[in-house]
């Protein structure tokens, strides 16, 4: 209760602090942007209270993510497009309404933001480097896409003074209060990465000299990225990150943790191909080479496509999208990854360090699950 008390205070002093930041959108509010929209303040609420359990907060932070919420207005953000395929800008923005994570990202004074602006040429480079210059130390840099160094960092040339993409990601890095890195190529080069990496495409963190968070996922779910800024805007600080610098509140848990098909795996009920009766009675795809139990996300919780589905309860395995180099290391997506145990990322990955659990309990745990596919499909077939 004493921490959770302190908690509370901080995030109390950071909001009555941004409260006094002129607002940067005048006249508007996120009360009028719901009412605009037929979202009622009992929704928002509901809201609040769903995104405060999702950041692993108490109950009693509720009033205060609400109160983030309304203040997001005094946070410039400025999104870059560097080697991607604008898919995660999608995952925020195309939802089949006007949802409160996407009415809420509207709200945000998005300075720059190559897909959604009007500007071009000239006057799009002039908002961007004027963005950086009157909110120096304030705004929050969104980086979406994998950072091309190949031929000398030529790749991604825009503009009128024609900067490469590494060149204004640096410099637009200098200046940010926070830094994301939105997605799979942002995060871990994605599959501009993969080998054999003709651009020689890096992760964001490899190209800059400041702390990055990484939102991975091809795409990320949207409440993962307007989490990560509901996050900052109430403590100013970085959420625990796991050994990647992913937020341990959305990938703290594997997918096989709480994958709805979890109970047939652990009954040894396995699809054998895709089609099979296994299939129509949602039995467990590892045998198809679902990459869950591999794989660091709450996909099952947030779902995709307004949250009423994901891969998995479509009927595909997981592909272990939000994985460093999973191009590579989680290939061929539809092989059990257990037929390629020594070319997993674990080996020095995640587990090792944000969840101490060490190597060779790593590599003792894949070979379990594939000794118990194996075994459980025999004692069925005896029986």
């Amino acid at each position: 209760m004493q921490r959770e008390q302190v908690l509370l205070e901080k995030a109390q002093k950071r909001l009555e602090e941004i409260h006094k930041i002129p607002a940067l959108k005048k006249g508007n509010s996120i009360t009028k942007a719901l009412r605009r929209n037929g979202i009622s303040r009992r929704d928002f609420m509901k809201w609040a209270g769903a995104m405060t359990a999702m950041l692993s907060l108490p109950a009693s932070f509720v009033p205060l993510t609400a109160k983030a919420a309304e203040v997001a207005d005094r946070l410039p953000v400025i999104w870059l497009h560097m080697a991607e395929c604008t898919g995660c800008s999608e995952s925020l923005l195309r939802s089949d309404g006007p949802g409160i994570d996407s009415l809420i990202f509207d709200y945000i004074s998005l300075e720059y933001h190559e897909t959604l602006m009007a500007a071009s040429g000239f006057q799009a480079e002039h908002n961007l480097e004027a963005a950086i210059e009157k909110y120096k130390g304030r705004y929050v840099l969104m980086v979406e896409g994998g950072i091309p160094t190949g031929l000398e960092g030529q790749y991604l040339t825009i503009g009128a003074h024609g900067k490469t993409g590494w060149q204004g990601t640096v410099e637009a890095s200098e200046h940010a209060a926070a830094i994301f890195a939105i997605g799979t190529c942002s995060s871990f080069g994605g599959i501009q990465a993969a080998n054999p990496n003709p651009t020689a495409t890096k992760p964001l963190s490899q190209v800059i000299n400041k702390p990055v968070i990484n939102v991975p996922g091809c795409p990320p779910s949207e409440k993962n990225i307007v989490g990560n800024v509901i996050h900052f805007i109430l403590f100013g600080t970085l959420p625990s990150l796991d050994a990647f610098n992913r937020p341990k509140w959305a990938y703290g848990l594997r997918i096989h943790d709480l994958c709805e098909r979890r109970g047939h795996f652990d009954a040894g009920e396995f699809v054998q191909a895709f089609g099979d009766d296994g299939a129509k009675d949602s039995y467990c795809l590892y045998k198809m080479g679902c990459k869950g139990p591999y794989t660091f996300n709450n996909c099952s919780k947030l779902r995709f496509n307004s949250h009423t589905s994901w891969p998995i309860q479509a009927g595909h395995g997981c592909i272990g999208c939000s994985e460093p180099n999973f191009w590579d290391t989680m290939g061929p997506f539809e092989e059990p990854m257990a037929n390629k145990l020594y070319n997993t990322p674990f080996f020095g990955g995640a587990d090792r360090t944000a969840d101490n659990i060490g190597i060779t309990l790593l590599g003792a745990a894949a070979i379990g699950i594939a000794a118990h596919a194996v075994l459980t499909n025999i004692k069925k077939d005896n029986q």
